[in-house]
């Protein structure tokens, strides 16, 4: 429930972020893999991949299990 929760609020987060990810922290991009629109995947991709050399360990073993977890891609559309 409390890993629910904290989806929902970096969901959230994300919708009102619009794809100025360099504003996100790097927990708030590993939980959003999976779920970026087409249109901003690669400003996302951009972005994650100049995380990625500097996540510590915890992170860098979260971003592979997220890598892992998901099936299939969900993206959520803007409502504009």
């Amino acid at each position: 429930m409390k890993r629910l929760f904290i989806l929902f609020v970096l969901l959230t987060s994300f919708l009102f972020a619009k794809e100025n990810f360099s504003q996100m922290s790097t927990q708030e991009l590993i939980e959003i893999i999976g779920f970026v629109s087409e249109k901003d995947k690669a400003s996302f991709l951009k972005e994650l991949e100049l995380r990625v050399p500097k996540m510590n360990i915890n992170e860098k073993a979260q971003y592979e299990k997220r890598l892992q977890e998901i099936p299939e891609s969900k993206p959520i559309e803007d409502e504009e």
